[in-house]
């Protein structure tokens, strides 16, 4: 069906309807036209009241959800000024460790610089007892083998005297007396003397000079021993203030403390 048609036929209809409604009774119609509206004000009305109570419901959803935030503001007022104050604390504990590391690392400096002292002079020391016992050693070996060529002088000298001959074997050992003492000459007796004098002195000087070079060395150990003292004294103040520094600073941030770190000791030096 064309549209023009359908439009010819819709005005037609409702012609036709508007005829049949003007020649229908007004009572009827009127009857009709309240019943429509009365449907109308009662749709309404039930719009409004479902409406009105939305409203309620959602007022009162509304004001719980404010309380709510302003329960949530006001612990969070709380949290921010504990912080606030939490945060002054730590900024106050903080400056106090600042402080507090400040003297440490002065005191540390002055020990350290003490001890580096007293590690420089022991080493001095050594260096210098080291120098005197090599000095005493070669003094000794000089010594054994200048009264070693003496001892060879003067056995040579009693080799070639006929009266003393007789004392030592071929090989350098002292035979046993075999003349009496009334049948040496006096002169012979005085060299012996003389000789056994001096053998007496060479070992003497000989036996100052080992004890001289045994205290030397016991020196050298003692000196040897103060200086790992002292180094072990310096890995435990090294060691003892870093893990006091980080301690301090971990509990000042609210942290675990470090474990204070294992003092390493030094190699012992052979003596």
């Amino acid at each position: 069906v064309p549209t023009k048609k359908l439009k010819k036929y819709e005005k037609e209809y409702q012609t036709m309807r508007e005829s049949q409604l003007q020649q229908e009774d007004p009572m009827d119609r009127y009857k009709r036209e309240n019943r429509r509206l009365q449907e109308a004000s009662m749709r309404l009305e039930q719009e409004n009241d479902d409406l009105a109570h939305e409203l309620v419901t959602s007022k009162i959803a509304l004001r719980n959800d404010l309380d709510q935030a302003e329960d949530k503001a006001d612990v969070l007022n709380k949290e921010l000024l504990l912080t606030k104050q939490r945060l002054v604390e730590t900024e106050e504990e903080k400056r106090k460790q600042e402080e507090e590391t400040a003297q440490l690392k002065e005191v540390f400096r002055k020990q350290l610089e003490k001890a580096e002292y007293e590690i420089k002079k022991t080493t001095a020391i050594i260096a210098e007892y080291k120098q005197i016992c090599s000095q005493l050693s070669t003094r000794l070996e000089k010594q054994q083998a200048a009264s070693k060529e003496e001892l060879e002088v003067v056995k040579g000298k009693m080799m070639a005297c006929k009266h003393c001959s007789d004392i030592f074997s071929k090989e350098g050992t002292v035979k046993p007396a075999a003349i009496s003492r009334e049948d040496q000459g006096i002169e012979s007796d005085d060299e012996k003397d003389s000789l056994k004098k001096q053998l007496r002195e060479m070992e003497l000087e000989l036996a100052q000079t080992k004890l001289q070079l045994v205290e030397a060395k016991c020196k050298i150990q003692e000196l040897e021993h103060q200086r790992g003292a002292l180094m072990n004294e310096i890995q435990a103040a090294k060691n003892s203030w870093f893990s006091k520094t980080l301690n301090s600073i971990k509990t000042a941030t609210g942290t675990q403390p470090l474990q204070p770190p294992q003092a390493t000791q030094p190699p012992k030096e052979s003596t």
